[in-house]
């Protein structure tokens, strides 16, 4: 069976414990989902109806279409249910806050009354599409339903009569009407009566629907009556057992503070999660900071090694540099100390030639 079918789209959602009644007691839930689910209002613009789905996976844990009839009850601060007659059953939803449940309802209410607008308007609509067919048959076709339905009443069949003989062009003459004119009013009755044929068969269809929904409405009907005979007499049972009055109260009241108390730790625990979720984000984050980080400390180290080698490369050309520096001035000193004996000779030289210039 496919449920989300393309015609229809998700108009709301909420999350929330889905729960059945027990079909063998009818009074006992039964729970639907292990953890909560989300639930969502559907909107069937071809069929112009609303429906509650829920799925648990793959299985389709709600499936009701509302009805006019429907109403949601809320039992608790955080429970409401509703009754589907479809699908013989009570659907329960338990929130994990009042708010959600108050929503919830606002939604149902809202789309129970579009149900009921809708419903209102296609009765308008099929009303309006069988009149015209109605009166123009007349009163020499019969219906397979009901003929006053179909027919109106004697006065009204009688009606078309009088006015088809009021028009000139029906009113009979003492010469006979020609073939095409006969021509076009069988054509044109013809194709009244293959409107009031489909007509026909669309009420019929819609008859036998609605004496099927009758049967199954008294089906139901009677089984409420049984299941209230029954509870009648367990109340009685109950009231004439006064003595086990006191224990039940407080037993219901111990399973109410249980209830309280789980819901209280569902909430807790919920909180947490959210909490864990919050950390588990703020951990990744950290995650990829740190990963970046380290990216970034990898590239300084290459960046330093990059940097140790051209320093290396740069110590050892000043090394050199200076190594031949000092080479240089060594050289330098050694011609320094070549060209002052070379200055001292030539001085030696001149004041011999000078002495012997006095001389001669």
């Amino acid at each position: 069976m496919i449920l989300f079918e393309t015609q229809e789209q998700p108009i709301f959602s909420t999350r929330a414990h889905v729960f059945q009644i027990d079909p063998n007691t009818k009074k006992n839930w039964v729970p639907t989902s292990k953890h909560a689910v989300t639930v969502s209002y559907f909107y069937d613009s071809t069929r112009n109806v609303y429906r509650i789905i829920s799925l648990d996976g793959s299985k389709a844990i709600i499936n009701s279409t509302i009805t006019p009839n429907m109403t949601f009850t809320k039992t608790s601060q955080k429970f409401g249910q509703w009754a589907d007659s479809r699908a013989n059953t009570v659907y329960g939803l338990g929130f994990s806050s009042e708010h959600h449940l108050s929503k919830f309802a606002e939604k149902f209410q809202e789309f129970k009354e579009a149900a009921r607008l809708a419903k209102e308007k296609s009765q308008e609509k099929m009303e309006l599409t069988s009149t015209p067919s109605q009166e123009s048959a007349g009163g020499d076709i019969q219906s397979p339903l009901t003929p006053e339905s179909i027919n109106g009443t004697d006065d009204e069949r009688a009606t078309p009569e009088v006015t088809q003989n009021s028009e000139p062009r029906a009113e009979p003459t003492q010469n006979a009407l020609p073939f095409t004119h006969s021509s076009t009013i069988s054509k044109h009755w013809e194709a009244e009566l293959a409107t009031l044929k489909g007509n026909n068969a669309k009420l019929t269809a819609a008859l036998l629907e609605s004496t099927a929904n009758v049967k199954q409405w008294k089906q139901q009907l009677a089984a409420y009556q049984e299941e209230a005979e029954r509870l009648h007499k367990r109340v009685t049972e109950l009231e004439c057992v006064s003595s086990q009055a006191n224990a039940v109260h407080t037993h219901k009241t111990e399973l109410n503070q249980t209830i309280q108390e789980l819901e209280s730790t569902l909430k807790k625990k919920e909180e947490e999660i959210e909490r864990l979720k919050q950390e588990i984000d703020n951990a990744r984050e950290l995650q990829a900071q740190r990963d970046s980080l380290t990216q970034k400390l990898q590239e300084v180290e290459i960046r330093n090694k990059d940097l140790e080698g051209q320093l290396s490369d740069l110590e050892q050309r000043l090394e050199k540099s200076q190594n031949e520096q000092e080479a240089f001035r060594n050289n330098l000193k050694t011609l320094l100390e070549i060209l002052d004996g070379k200055i001292f000779e030539l001085t030696e030289l001149r004041d011999n030639l000078a002495k012997l210039i006095e001389c001669s």
